[in-house]
C-alpha cells in the first residue's frame, strides 16, 4: 500500500487558500441570498446590502472610503481598468505614460496596448536590489506625462517600492498615480486616504478570499473611462452584475486581515527568516535575490548556482512541496524572469532561481519539511548537471 505524500504549500504569492470564514460568508449568498443587487425587490435589496457591507470592510482594510471601491474580476482587470481607463480619459492632456521594467504582466501588457494606440511609454530601470531610481523618475516626467504606474510590492522578489515618495513626486508634477497593490494589501500598512495615490489595484485571492473578484480603488473626484460598457453598475464605472458571492468572501477576508495581519506578520517573518538562514548556511552557492531589508516578510527568492529552477520546482513537487520559479512557461519553453533580468542577473542566474512565499497557514513543520528535502534536491540536480557536462566533453 502506497503512503500518501504530505503536502506543503509555499506559493502564497501565486494564490492563498480560502479562509474558512470567507467560505462561510459565501455559502448563503449561493443559496438563499441570490438576488441581483440591481433589482429593486427584497431579494435584490439583500444583494445590495451584501455589496455595501463588503465594500465597507474592504475600504476599512486599506484606509479608503467605501464609495472609492469599484469591484472587478481581479487584479488583472483592476490594473487594465486603471491604466487604460486613466490614459483614455486624459489623452487630450498628453500621451506619455511611465511604469517600471519589473511590473506584473497585466501592467506591462496594458502599457504595450496603449503604445500600439499612439501613446509613448517610459519603462524605468531598477538596481540590483530591485528598486527604481527616484531621480530617474523625476527626469522622466514631462508636461505630456498623464499617468505613472509603479507596483507597491514585487510579486517575485517581495521588494517593497517607496510608494509614498514615488506618489509625491508624481503628484508634484500633476500626473495621475496608480499602484498595483495586489501583493501589498493585507501584508503592509496601507492608508489610501492619506496617501498621494489616485488608483490602487487589489485582488481577493491574494488575501484568503475567492478567485474571480478584486477591486480598483478610485479616489473621489477622479474620472476614468470605463472598459466594460452595459447597465452602469458600480456607479457607472464597471458594468455587469457583480459577483456577489465572491464579493462577500472578499469582504470577509478583508475584515479578518484588518484585525490579524500584524500578528500574521510577526509569525510568518520568523518562519521566513528561519528558512532563509538555514538555506544560506547549509547550501553552498545560494544567493538571495532582492533587497536584503526592503522586502516583504513572507517572500524569499533564492538563486542556486548550477541548478535549474524549473527542475527544482518539479523535484520539490514530487515530494509534495509547492514553490515557484516566477518564470513564464509557455508551450514547454521556460523564459528567464523579466524581473530578475531587469535587476541585472544573467539568464543563467535568473533561470536558477526559486521563490518561496509563506502565509497564514504555513507552519514550522512546513519549514522543517522543506529544509529536510531541499538540500538533497539541489545536490542531485547539481550532480546530474556535472555528469552531463563531463559526458559532453
Amino acid at each position: 500500500m502506497s503512503m500518501e505524500i504530505t503536502r506543503t504549500y509555499l506559493d502564497y504569492n501565486a494564490t492563498t487558500p480560502v479562509d474558512p470564514a470567507a467560505l462561510e460568508a459565501m455559502e448563503p449568498v449561493l443559496t438563499g441570498q441570490f438576488g441581483n443587487p440591481s433589482s429593486i425587490h427584497s431579494f435584490g435589496m439583500e444583494g445590495k446590502a451584501l455589496l455595501d457591507e463588503a465594500r465597507a470592510r474592504i475600504a476599512g482594510l486599506v484606509g479608503a472610503k467605501p464609495g472609492e471601491i469599484v469591484f472587478t474580476s481581479g487584479g488583472t482587470e483592476s490594473n487594465n481598468f486603471a491604466i487604460v481607463g486613466a490614459a483614455y480619459e486624459l489623452r487630450n492632456k498628453g500621451t506619455h505614460i511611465i511604469t517600471t521594467r519589473v511590473e506584473h504582466a497585466s501592467v506591462l501588457e496594458a502599457f504595450r496596448f496603449l503604445e500600439r494606440g499612439g501613446f509613448s511609454a517610459t519603462y524605468l530601470s531598477v538596481d540590483r536590489a530591485g528598486l527604481i531610481d527616484l531621480d530617474e523618475l523625476r527626469s522622466s516626467i514631462t508636461p505630456k506625462t498623464v499617468l505613472v504606474s509603479v507596483m507597491h510590492v514585487n510579486n517575485e522578489t517581495g521588494v517593497v517600492m517607496p510608494i509614498r515618495e514615488i506618489a509625491e513626486i508624481v503628484k508634484e508634477r500633476g500626473a495621475v498615480f496608480h499602484t498595483d497593490a495586489v501583493q501589498a494589501v493585507g501584508r503592509v500598512d496601507i492608508d489610501f486616504q492619506n496617501s498621494e495615490c489616485d488608483l490602487m489595484s487589489m485582488s481577493s485571492h491574494k488575501i484568503y478570499g475567492p478567485k474571480g473578484v478584486g477591486a480598483l480603488v478610485v479616489r473621489v473626484g477622479l474620472k476614468i473611462a470605463p472598459l466594460i460598457h452595459g447597465g452602469g453598475q458600480e456607479r457607472g464605472k464597471r458594468s455587469g452584475t457583480e459577483n456577489v458571492p465572491g464579493v462577500a468572501g472578499f469582504g470577509k477576508s478583508a475584515e479578518i486581515l484588518r484585525e490579524q495581519w500584524r500578528a500574521d506578520k510577526e509569525r510568518i517573518e520568523a518562519l521566513r527568516d528561519e528558512l532563509e538562514g538555514v538555506i544560506m548556511s547549509t547550501i553552498p552557492n545560494a544567493r538571495v535575490n532582492g533587497h536584503p531589508a526592503q522586502r516583504l516578510y513572507n517572500t524569499l527568492n533564492v538563486g542556486f548556482k548550477g541548478v535549474s529552477g524549473e527542475a527544482a520546482v518539479m523535484s520539490l513537487d514530487l515530494e509534495g512541496i509547492a514553490v515557484s520559479t516566477g518564470s513564464a512557461c509557455s508551450e514547454g519553453n521556460v523564459d528567464p524572469s523579466h524581473v530578475l533580468l531587469a535587476m541585472g542577473l544573467s539568464e543563467e542566474e535568473a533561470l536558477s532561481s526559486v521563490r518561496f512565499s509563506l502565509g497564514r497557514f504555513t507552519t514550522r513543520g512546513d519549514i522543517s519539511r522543506v529544509l529536510g528535502v531541499l538540500p538533497g534536491v539541489v545536490e542531485r540536480i547539481r550532480s546530474v548537471g556535472a555528469e552531463m557536462e563531463i559526458g559532453s566533453k
